[in-house]
């Protein structure tokens, strides 16, 4: 029979374990001479806490755990995976690809791996990629991950960037079966925007050329992530003959509170249908969605036979969603 769906086999999740509360950063900032509060941080993004890795912890060693946790869930050997893609803006190298190195580090050989660079839709745009390949029969596993150390290209004397970002990664296996797995999926991206999120530098001869850490028009994010985000929700449900009722679970990308809560109420999906680790977490970029998957899964909430909607939107400017029976 011809294969109809990749379905989710398993998640995992890894957390570095530094972790700096809102009033752990501020205190930080105070030596710098930088003013910000608990208060000003939660009342304009939600957010309370966040992690940090260790300076020689990478991205590779973040989505590795994350990685081993998912093939875990799923019952599966890293023998067993076919492909292995990567969802990062912090890869440990230039080159070679942060898959790569996991693949290493998993001790494994000989499938393809690569790395899918869409910032905060990174998730989204790699999972979507994973599914194409499983229904055309390039592969029957992937592993798919989301990884960040995005503490890395904070600038902290920029009270409003510093505040919003957080290190983790997240993982998924998806593998080609008959049962319910990924339904539809939209991806967009407006190069126009560029501009608008941002770290603008790179490497040239063997110096740093341009400023590397992130820049953010933060209003006009907020405005442009609102309207494409229930754009491509209603594009998905739409592909897939559904409308907003079929949503047990919305997975938003982990970025602003209200952006979140805006989104689910265009979508009417209730506040307490859709996961929230942004509080816990930060802005983990391309590990948000995954990272918020997994601790649903675990604690319960997302449950087998439900219907999940995930989005991610970030730098590029870039935007997507993925409609999943799970």
């Amino acid at each position: 029979m011809p294969i109809k769906h990749s379905r989710i086999a398993g998640t995992g999740a890894y957390l570095p374990p530094r972790r700096l509360t809102n009033q752990d950063l501020a205190h930080q900032l105070a030596s710098q001479g930088i003013e910000t509060s608990d208060e000003w941080i939660v009342s304009r993004t939600g957010i309370r806490a966040r992690h940090f890795a260790e300076p020689h912890v990478g991205s590779s060693d973040l989505g590795l755990l994350a990685a081993q946790r998912a093939l875990e869930a799923a019952g599966l050997q890293a023998t067993d995976i076919d492909l292995i893609i990567c969802a990062t803006s912090t890869p440990d190298m230039v080159f070679p690809s942060t898959a790569c190195l996991i693949q290493q580090k998993l001790g494994i050989r000989g499938c393809a791996a690569f790395d899918v660079q869409a910032v905060c839709s990174g998730f989204v745009y790699a999972l979507t990629v994973a599914d194409a390949m499983i229904r055309t029969g390039s592969a029957r596993r992937a592993l798919v991950i989301g990884a960040e150390v995005f503490s890395r290209l904070l600038d902290f004397s920029d009270r409003t960037t510093c505040v919003l970002f957080g290190d983790g990664a997240g993982a998924m296996v998806l593998e080609a079966s008959q049962q319910a797995g990924i339904v539809a999926s939209r991806l967009h991206a407006d190069g126009q925007q560029a501009g608008m999120l941002c770290a603008p530098g790179t490497v040239s001869g063997g110096a740093i050329l341009g400023d590397p850490t992130v820049k953010m028009d933060g209003p006009g994010v907020f405005k442009l992530a609102v309207t494409a985000l229930e754009q491509v929700a209603n594009e998905v449900l739409q592909a897939a003959g559904r409308d907003a009722s079929c949503i047990d679970w919305l997975v938003p990308h982990q970025a602003n509170l209200r952006i979140m809560q805006s989104t689910a109420r265009k979508l009417q999906v209730p506040d307490d249908r859709m996961i929230v680790t942004l509080d816990e977490h930060g802005n983990t970029s391309a590990a948000s969605v995954p990272l918020a998957f997994d601790q649903a899964v675990r604690d319960g909430r997302i449950q087998r036979g439900q219907t999940v909607l995930l989005e991610g939107v970030g730098g590029g400017f870039t935007w997507g969603a993925v409609l999943v029976d799970y």
